[in-house]
């Protein structure tokens, strides 16, 4: 299970992805089908017998603008791996130790952006993994260089799966 926080107008949820068919919000259970429309930025979502459509766009690095019944929204979405790792990172700020870059959820890597020697700034993106027809960029934790590249495009990869070596 995943789990991640989204703030809308000031207000927190938490919402845990439960399966491909199941989230659940602050604790109550939803049965979904969500599908995005093909090369649009339009998404449709079942949920618990109500659908809705909705426009969504990425405004900044976790930050999404999403259109729903005319309303225009401003969500800001926080993966607690991510939250955890770049927390560890800014420890490690001045560190040179390897940084294991890990898979947060089972997937299907996409596209590598990275190969070894490559050298990355905080936030850039290493690879897209897709899970739950949803395609997720995994983003460097902290500076430093690619040591090594432990996936390739079209791999599945588990949970906690290694993706990256950073030094």
């Amino acid at each position: 299970m995943h789990t991640y926080l989204a703030t809308v107008n000031g207000k927190t949820y938490r919402i845990e992805l439960v399966d491909e068919r199941h989230v659940r919000i602050d604790g109550v259970l939803y049965e979904i089908d969500f599908q995005a429309v093909p090369e649009q930025p339009i998404y449709s979502l079942l949920a618990s017998g109500t659908s809705y459509e909705a426009i969504v766009a990425q405004a900044e690095r976790d930050t999404w603008e999403v259109l729903l019944r005319g309303v225009l929204y401003r969500v800001q979405v926080e993966d607690e791996r991510e939250r955890r790792l770049r927390e560890q990172a800014g420890q490690e700020a001045g560190s040179t130790a390897h940084m294991h870059i890990r898979s947060p959820m089972p997937g299907l890597v996409v596209e590598v952006r990275v190969q070894p020697g490559d050298e990355v700034g905080k936030g850039d993106v290493l690879l897209i993994l897709e899970s739950m027809k949803m395609q997720n960029e995994i983003r460097a934790p902290r500076k430093g260089v690619v040591r090594r590249v432990h996936v390739s495009a079209g791999v599945s990869v588990e949970q906690n799966a290694p993706l990256v070596e950073l030094e």
